[in-house]
């Protein structure tokens, strides 16, 4: 029996949520009928055009996947730590490869992804600033989601499977971060271990396992073999639990995957092109919008030898944009807030790689507090990267001032989309728009999902 991994567990259980399970309060009367009977349910039920929308499309994934006609489907599953933040969630520390026949799950295994990665050639230069910051000198599966596009992320990584010789042909690629057992903890509530010390709490549970496979396991005399062996006894506690809960919090354990999906902790690429658009339209896929035309901005950290840090980063962001010159200015802001101390096993100085998507043809006039920028275009946005240093107990401002181009067209309404990072939530945002005739509007968000502020009267 395969080992269990890190957060097998959790990662299991999103996996038959977001994939499987449409509600499990109507799972068994729907099962005899079909998944598609779901989706026809679903359009007289109390609830929002988006939520019809995500059962229905569960629904379509579901029956595809429900039915095989014998044949295997095979998926890439990445775990993406966001302690350690990444452009596409967080870093690839193992990987597990998940088989399902007709809707069962026939194999699940998971696999250390430094130990893969010993299997692939050094023969892939890594994008800049990796090799400097990292000091390595090839780009491997455990930085492939170096993109803010899961479909980039999930190719590359599909790429570099096969570079070490990887045997599966997959069917798709599913990425979590760990967020997703914050989310589930949070209906859960607490769980204790019988043989492990402390309660694992929604707040502070991944740090805490973090310390236990790492750190604790020594001042328990538990074998280094064994260090993970929390995983297994954690998971089977929280899924007692989850069998247990009544059904209004099943229910509300469905509505937090769907949350985790939305806002791209869950992200989901298929190779079968009718089932990517089916996620595509129900936003699951973790694509950056390479088809808006108005303005739009996106900041892209990237956590390179900071440890776990992301535990104590706090992010705030601010945006003004002055519509009344000739010529619309930006200033964009990246507030930093590290809420660390002092050195540990997990922590220290930040050091990021922050990248920011602006429209194509835009002009940066200035960047501060930053090192010498860095400037390139790809999903059909320009972006502008600096590495950033934010010191234990400090907070630090990263501003960049750009002119919008000229092509953006705000005689007659002004559109923003804000694109969220995954493996970032809760990022306090402030907007303000200065219109054409000097007029100011303030606007205060959290950005916990891709974000449109919109002007048009049709809105």
């Amino acid at each position: 029996m395969t080992r269990l991994s890190h957060f097998q567990y959790w990662t299991r259980f999103a996996i038959f949520a977001s994939v499987f399970l449409v509600g499990w309060f109507v799972f068994w009367e729907v099962r005899n009928q079909g998944w598609l009977r779901l989706a026809d349910f679903s359009s007289v039920l109390p609830v929002s055009q988006e939520r019809r929308s995500d059962i229905e499309a569960l629904s379509l994934i579901a029956d595809t996947l429900d039915h095989t006609d014998g044949e295997i489907r095979t998926f890439l599953i990445l775990f993406q730590n966001n302690l350690e933040l990444r452009p596409g969630g967080g870093f690839i520390g193992s990987f597990g490869i998940l088989k399902i026949r007709d809707g069962n799950v026939v194999e699940f295994s998971t696999h250390d992804t430094a130990n893969f990665d010993g299997r692939i050639p050094s023969t892939v230069t890594p994008p800049y600033p990796m090799a400097e910051l990292l000091r390595i000198d090839s780009w491997k599966l455990r930085d492939s989601n170096f993109s803010p596009d899961f479909p980039t992320n999930a190719r590359q990584a599909v790429a570099f499977y096969a570079m070490g010789d990887g045997q599966e042909r997959f069917d798709g690629v599913i990425g979590i971060t760990t967020e997703v057992l914050s989310s589930v903890l949070e209906i859960t509530g607490p769980v204790t271990l019988e043989g492990f010390p402390g309660t694992y709490e929604a707040d502070k549970a991944v740090l805490d396992l973090e310390y236990q496979v790492e750190q604790g396991y020594r001042e328990q005399n538990i074998a280094a073999g064994e260090r993970k062996s929390v995983l297994k006894t954690l998971g089977d506690a929280i899924l007692v639990k989850i069998k247990a809960l009544p059904l209004d919090q099943k229910y509300a354990l469905f509505t937090t995957i769907l949350k985790d999906l939305h806002g791209k902790e869950i992200q989901v690429y298929f190779m079968d092109e009718y089932l990517q658009g089916v996620v595509t339209d129900a936003g699951w896929d973790g694509a950056v919008d390479t088809a808006w035309r108005d303005d739009s901005f996106m900041l892209v950290d990237a956590n390179l030898g900071a440890l776990k840090s992301d535990y104590h980063m706090r992010r705030r962001i601010e945006y003004l944009v002055d519509l009344s010159k000739e010529t619309p200015q930006a200033t964009l802001k990246m507030i930093y807030t590290h809420t660390g101390t002092a050195n540990n096993w997990y922590t220290k100085d930040y050091v990021t790689y922050l990248r920011a998507y602006l429209p194509e043809g835009s002009f940066v006039t200035g960047v501060t507090n930053g090192n010498t920028p860095t400037y390139g275009n790809e999903l059909g946005r320009k972006f502008v990267g600096v590495t950033v240093g934010v010191p234990l107990a400090s907070e630090k401002t990263v501003t960049f001032e750009y002119t919008l181009p000229k092509t953006l067209d705000t005689s007659e309404w002004y559109d923003l989309k804000v694109s969220k990072q995954a493996g970032v939530t809760d990022t306090p945002m402030n907007i303000t728009i200065i219109d054409k005739q000097g007029n100011i509007k303030t606007f205060n968000e959290t950005l916990n999902r891709d974000f449109i502020l919109s002007e048009r009267e049709d809105e």
